[in-house]
């Protein structure tokens, strides 16, 4: 009786209660059950630690404090170039935003519970009083996945829409969310082209901000590994750090603020810092 029990439990769970969200500044979305897991320490970077992404910056963060204050603003899709800071734009302007004192909870959903975010807004609907960023990183979809469909209706449309204390942030390698071939296929296969394509793309245009996020300079790469050097008071002579910093750049075959960040691990483990 008892396993019998249990397993009708699994089949029919209890409603969830009522999250509190006096937990924690950020929480993480959970499906079966489902349940908002209150994250106690957010991995962030510094927001004056983001270099290169200076319109990027500026225009997210005055978004970000439009809504935490109550005011108007838009859903945004930050996408380009990988290890750019997209995803750790969005943490650190979250903590711009809480240093101001405007209250605001980070929510993140991955993208494979995209089809439950109907009952996740649910529960934050339940608490208008409070301002959430949905966040959903490296959004993207392949050619037989339609959880992007879900994504529609809270972004612009249906009958319930968006509640007004929910901004969507999501962070993306693609503009248009979708395989380029994707879009092509829909366009020389379909019956009607131009209507397979706008549906395709219509769910990246329902974002009203995107920020675009482009590959580093070399400059810029090592402007970016100064701040850091600064940030963590890790002293290495001007010649040797650029020569040590190039050479690591092209070891990999990439420039970006993520590559920036592993050199200076490296640097700092060898020197015996701790970041």
């Amino acid at each position: 009786m008892t396993r019998i029990a249990e397993a009708l439990e699994r089949l029919s769970p209890a409603p969830v209660s009522a999250p509190d969200f006096t937990q924690a500044d950020a929480f993480i979305w959970h499906t079966q059950p489902d349940r908002l897991e209150p994250v106690a320490q957010v991995s962030r970077v510094a927001l004056d630690l983001l270099l290169g992404v200076d319109r990027a910056r500026d225009t997210l963060l005055e978004n970000t404090m439009q809504f935490a204050g109550g005011y108007a603003a838009n859903n945004a899709l930050l996408w380009g170039a990988r290890g750019m800071g997209k995803s750790s734009l969005v943490k650190a302007v979250h903590a711009a935003v809480l240093a101001e004192g405007l209250p605001c909870k980070l929510v993140e959903i991955q993208r494979e519970d995209l089809p439950s975010v109907g009952r996740l807004l649910g529960h934050l609907r339940r608490a208008p009083d409070v301002r959430f960023l949905l966040f959903c990183d490296d959004l993207s979809f392949s050619h037989d996945d339609t959880h992007y469909k879900s994504l529609k209706a809270v972004l612009d449309g249906g009958i319930e829409g968006r509640p007004a204390n929910v901004l969507l942030y999501a962070t993306s390698n693609r503009r248009h969310l979708m395989p380029r071939d994707m879009i092509e296929n829909e366009r020389s296969t379909a019956i009607s082209p131009s209507e397979a394509v706008e549906e395709k793309v219509s769910l990246s245009d329902r974002f009203g901000l995107w920020l675009g996020f482009h590959p580093c300079t070399q400059d810029e790469y090592l402007a970016i590994i100064d701040g850091y050097c600064r940030a963590y008071g890790v002293s290495v002579p001007a010649g040797q750090l650029r020569a040590e910093a190039i050479e690591w750049q092209a070891t990999r075959g990439a420039r970006s603020g993520r590559v920036a960040w592993q050199f200076f691990c490296d640097l700092a483990g060898r020197m015996g810092r701790a970041v």
